[in-house]
């Protein structure tokens, strides 16, 4: 089984690579998805989110509200550090049995955007960095989420920096072209990871 840990700042198109290599046959294991199943309505992970930040952060559901809560952890560097001591381990926990699940010829791409941040590299036998310049991803968080360019570049500068990621690389997709551009790349790097898994 061939580990891939698949990472990019927000706005790079992280997630369509993503989707573009489970459309070649990779098991993707998303850490945002599961991130938003581990503190869902009924959860040990909502609970202890909202002993945390209080009951502001819930949607009149009894949902998390997101948005808020990024506004809170965003503007606070040491919230940010309490919020991911909650999620992490349950995001780690969860991933590592669905890759446990997997079968045992698998390419299995574990979605992590904070890859870098967390000093996550060394557990995978290939990391995948997907780059885009910091106005591409301005204008991708613009037309697709919404946000104002400060928001924007706010975002951007929470994580870690192009060159912090790109250090870890051992393959990088430049994803500041078109889609067909990419398709291309992702089809090179499904090559290239079969050949690695020893299937190509």
């Amino acid at each position: 089984m061939l580990s891939v840990g698949l990472t990019g700042g927000i706005g790079s198109g992280k997630s369509e690579v993503a989707r573009r290599l489970a459309g070649h046959g990779a098991v993707v294991v998303d850490a945002d998805q599961i991130a938003r199943e581990v503190v869902a309505p009924g959860t040990r992970g909502l609970d202890a989110v909202v002993r945390e930040f209080g009951r502001q952060v819930l949607r009149p559901d009894g949902s998390l509200d997101r948005e808020r809560l990024g506004e809170i952890v965003f503007a606070d560097p040491a919230k940010r550090e309490r919020l991911n001591g909650i999620v992490h381990p349950l995001v780690g926990r969860r991933a590592q049995e669905l890759f446990e699940a997997a079968p045992e010829d698998s390419v299995v791409v574990h979605d992590v955007p904070l890859l870098t941040e967390n000093n996550l590299a060394s557990r995978y036998d290939v990391v995948v960095v997907v780059d885009a310049s910091v106005d591409t991803q301005v204008e991708r968080l613009a037309r697709f989420r919404g946000m104002s360019e400060e928001q924007a570049r706010a975002r951007i500068s929470a994580q870690a920096t192009r060159e912090q990621r790109l250090a870890i690389a051992d393959v990088v997709i430049d994803n500041d072209g078109s889609p067909e551009e990419l398709d291309e790349q992702v089809r090179k790097l499904w090559e290239d990871l079969e050949r690695r898994a020893g299937r190509g």
